[in-house]
């Protein structure tokens, strides 16, 4: 064997090598994330929570000190989460109440389409089952999941207060690692993610507040009932990538079907509120985000479909937003810029590194 072969082959031999470590690590952390769910997913949504109120904690304590400014900070969060939590289990539950009382109607659209699919041959089974089919044990699931929330929501509230009181000193800690270190600051791609976490928020929550007043006035219109719960839903399931939207079409179109027994109203209804969420989606958020997050749309895609399989839909809402952290740190180090360049757009690979910082 000549010495250009060796040393081809060393090279070949030790890119597989670092390959085979490459999987074995995602598979791991993926396999730990995964397991470690109950831990990981508070901590992510308590720095997610953190990114966002800390500039309110700063303009308050340089105004009224520091006991005075968290204090505001913690009531502030807990207010906003209440006014969510709260919207949505009194749309929740006007959703229930109006399922209980048409109980019938429901069941009989139920049985309805599975005749419909059996004619077709696309549903095989016993219809005479059908009758065991419980709107109530659905709904009993459905206020299951917002007991869930409420309680996921306390624990975030409490780690929060304890984030929120040691963010001075873990400033001082990053800086120190700071001096330590060359080619990139963790102090400034801490911040640039904090940045661009609110950017993200603060498209997302116009692009929200736009849905749910679209389907309210429309819904308010064409005689829906429940305009303002569905109203209520769109806004919240549209922080939910994706199949938030998706959901927030169909469930209005269920109770469509049930109230007007038509098919062509419930058409008309599900061709406009999917043309609500089409134009919103894909016109006005796109306009509003631009370049600010740079991250191309399949690997949004993709990353969402990992992280709701990670951590269900708890990671549906944050995926996204661990996303961008994780493209920013790849992003800000320069071992690590390679990886960002293939999860960016065209334009943000071909642009230079960004060096701004926000003031998180």
């Amino acid at each position: 064997m000549s010495g250009d072969q060796a040393i081809v082959r060393i090279v070949t031999d030790s890119a597989r090598n670092r390959f085979i470590i490459g999987v074995f690590g995602v598979v791991l952390v993926s396999a730990t994330l995964y397991f470690g769910r109950i831990v990981f997913e508070p901590v992510a949504f308590v720095l997610f929570s953190m990114a966002l109120v800390e500039p309110i904690r700063k303009k308050a304590e340089g105004r009224f000190g520091k006991g005075i400014a968290l204090t505001l900070s913690i009531l502030l969060t807990f207010l906003v989460l209440s006014i969510l939590v709260g919207a949505v289990v009194w749309s929740i539950g006007d959703i229930v109440h109006w399922g209980l009382a048409n109980v019938d109607r429901l069941q009989a659209l139920y049985v309805r389409m599975m005749q419909w699919l059996q004619e077709r041959d696309l549903f095989v089974g016993d219809l005479e089952g059908l009758n065991s089919f419980s709107v109530s044990s659905l709904l009993k699931t459905v206020a299951g999941y917002v007991n869930y929330l409420l309680g996921f929501a306390l624990v975030v509230i409490l780690f929060l207060a304890f984030g929120l009181a040691e963010m001075d000193d873990f400033r001082l800690k990053l800086i120190a690692i700071d001096k330590k270190i060359t080619g990139w600051s963790l102090l400034a791609t801490c911040e640039r993610i904090a940045e661009k976490i609110r950017k993200y928020m603060l498209i997302r929550t116009l692009a929200s507040v736009a849905t749910g007043v679209a389907v309210f006035l429309f819904t308010l219109s064409v005689g829906l009932e429940l305009a303002l719960a569905w109203g209520v839903i769109s806004f919240v399931l549209n922080y939910i990538p994706y199949v938030g939207p998706l959901v927030a079409v169909i469930l209005p179109v269920i109770f469509a079907t049930a109230q007007f027994e038509s098919w062509q109203m419930a058409l008309f209804i599900f061709g406009a509120l999917y043309l609500i969420q089409f134009i919103i989606g894909s016109y006005l958020e796109p306009i509003l985000t631009g370049n600010a997050l740079a991250i191309s749309p399949f690997v949004m895609l993709l990353a969402f479909l990992i992280w709701d399989f990670l951590w269900g839909m708890p990671g549906a809402f944050i995926g996204l937003p661990v996303t961008i952290a994780l493209f920013t740190i790849w992003q800000q180090n320069p071992s690590t810029r390679w990886i960002a360049d293939l999860m960016s757009t065209a334009e943000a690979a071909s642009a230079p590194p960004s060096t701004e910082t926000g003031g998180a």
